[in-house]
């Protein structure tokens, strides 16, 4: 059981130290709306990883499948971060709350549910994050238990919550130094990085096409 909670501290701290879309992302949302909004954010994101967990574990023929169907995938998900990040670079209008209007403002479900599918959507059609769930769970099932892959997965899921609401909780603190030039600057930063990962990801199919067969 040691060795299952070892491996699983392994895993999500080689999450949380991965640099992607999401990472950016969350911080974004929670400049722009808040610790609300990241929350928001971030709970979409969990709910993609309990799926995607549960779905890798439990079906190791639906593993199979699916990882047959990687260049779909990628196209699918390369798609989505670009037009992502276009819109955050030149449709995204900019909003900067003071302190007074933060207290008065209220989140409503129709937000809460736009950024949650937006954390849900953005990470499960992120392949790095499909192929990083997939392959250990099909690399874990071969040599590890059922009861061991739980504690395993359980330990990096926490781990990764942990340091989602820590990036959460930080860009809180940092939004009030923040200026509407800045956050401008930051959306058009993060809408940029969507757009490299999805370019990347469709060169990799294209050009690097051994990765994806």
């Amino acid at each position: 059981m040691i060795e299952a909670i070892l491996k699983g501290f392994a895993l999500g701290l080689l999450l949380v130290i991965s640099v992607g879309p999401v990472v950016f992302t969350i911080i974004k949302q929670s400049l722009n709306n808040g610790h609300v909004g990241g929350f928001s954010f971030v709970a979409g994101v969990w709910v993609s990883d309990f799926i995607l967990v549960i779905l890798s574990n439990a079906f190791t023929e639906l593993v199979k499948q699916l990882l047959e169907y990687k260049q779909l995938i990628g196209y699918v998900g390369s798609i989505f971060l670009i037009g992502m990040g276009v819109y955050f670079c030149f449709f995204k209008k900019v909003e900067l709350r003071s302190e007074e209007n933060d207290k008065s403002f209220r989140f409503g479900k129709r937000e809460f549910a736009k950024l949650f599918a937006s954390g849900f959507i953005i990470n499960t059609f992120n392949p790095s994050v499909i192929f990083f769930w997939l392959v250990n769970a099909t690399a874990l099932s071969i040599s590890h238990s059922l009861k061991q892959r739980i504690v395993i997965f359980s330990v990096c899921l926490l781990m990764n919550m942990a340091a989602d609401v820590g990036k959460v909780m930080l860009a809180g603190k940092l939004r009030k130094r923040l200026t509407l030039h800045n956050l401008s600057i930051i959306n058009k930063i993060s809408g940029s990085i969507l757009i490299a990962f999805g370019i990347a990801l469709v060169y990799s199919i294209i050009f690097l096409p051994d990765k994806f067969h």
